[in-house]
């Protein structure tokens, strides 16, 4: 009797040791799966973002700029880093001409505070362009390719800008496209017909929370043609790209992220290395963006004439500067303190109900 109840024991023992065998069989593999996943992934976004690097690189889409013998300031990994987004409009442009500016944008991250601001240019503002003069902001890529662009923005603002990223109209339909597009609110109908292009780009979008795709979306971004023209336009671009970045930071499409890169690698240009590519990816996934703000704001802009036509000119550019300094201290994700009856107000009714 007694060597029976001894092997019961030994059985339940020998039943557990194989459960808990195949238990860390079962974890080894998924963790080797993991493991293996993670190395595929790292080294398919290290290749992706490869094709992108050309940090030495500088020549802008056409072949008429002339080269301006501009410094490119370096990113130590612990200032502030400011990249300037240039969206062309390329369409009907041949190899060699020049490519249409239709927007102009700067992202400033601080890795210190992880907060990150938004400044859209009007790209019809008249400024500086060393070495050529005043003229409109938007010309300077034509004139001096890529760092002349990154100088004559940095002046405006007062910022040291190290990185570019271009594309054109192809380029951004087609991220958005990958990405699955993005949940919008609409805030009106919005309809413009394009001859320019046989009707490629025209504009047919309907008030509403909405999701819009690739063609969809550059549409809302593109839209100018109501009362405050291209004001509105960059506001909308500013609240646009920042759904897009929220979107690009979901858990979904970090794990999807080589496959976004490779769709929209052939439109896109850029100074940027591998390495500072991780690390500003890094930055991007840790920060919030803390305000977006349209450039130059409305009480600075002094409307002006050159040659017969209308540009936007500027009443006090220190006072812009010292507008953007003072934005780069705000967040407007905070939420503001409402006012609340005084310590005395509360003292005072307590006295009174006793």
């Amino acid at each position: 009797m007694s060597n029976e109840t001894n092997e019961v024991p030994k059985e339940k023992n020998k039943s557990k040791k194989k459960k808990w065998k195949w238990f860390y069989i079962s974890l080894s593999v998924i963790l080797g799966a993991a493991a293996a996943f993670l190395i595929y992934w790292s080294v398919g976004v290290y290749g992706a973002l490869d094709d992108f690097s050309d940090p030495k690189e500088t020549k802008a889409p056409l072949e008429e700029a002339e080269a301006t013998p501009v410094p490119v300031p370096e990113w130590e990994g612990k200032e502030r880093v400011n990249i300037l987004l240039l969206g062309g409009d390329a369409r009907g442009v041949e190899e060699g001409q020049v490519a249409r500016s239709d927007s102009i944008l700067v992202a400033s991250f601080d890795p210190v505070t992880k907060k990150a601001h938004l400044f859209s240019v009007l790209r019809d503002t008249y400024v500086d362009i060393e070495g050529h003069g005043k003229g409109r902001i938007n010309t300077a890529l034509a004139l001096g390719e890529y760092p002349l662009a990154m100088k004559t923005v940095g002046d405006l603002l007062g910022l040291e800008i190290q990185y570019y990223v271009y594309t054109d109209f192809e380029g951004f339909k087609q991220l958005i496209d990958t990405i699955g597009g993005i949940y919008f609110d609409v805030e009106k109908d919005m309809h413009y017909t394009d001859n320019a292009d046989g009707n490629r780009y025209d504009i047919d979008l309907k008030k509403g929370y909405q999701l819009l795709d690739g063609d969809k979306a550059l549409q809302y971004v593109r839209f100018r043609h109501d009362a405050m023209s291209d004001f509105t336009r960059t506001e909308r671009q500013r609240n646009f790209l920042q759904a897009v970045s929220k979107e690009l930071q979901s858990t979904w499409n970090i794990v999807r992220m080589k496959k976004i890169l490779e769709s929209v690698q052939p439109y896109v240009s850029m100074n940027i290395s591998v390495m500072d590519m991780l690390k500003l990816g890094q930055l991007g996934v840790k920060s919030h963006v803390a305000s977006t703000t349209q450039i130059p704001p409305m009480e600075l802009i002094a409307e002006d004439r050159v040659g017969g036509a209308s540009v936007i000119g500027i009443s006090d550019e220190d006072e812009l500067r010292s507008y953007v300094q003072m934005t780069l201290e705000q967040d407007d994700t905070v939420p503001t303190p409402t006012d609340s009856s005084s310590p005395t107000d509360g003292a005072e009714e307590t006295n009174q109900s006793q």
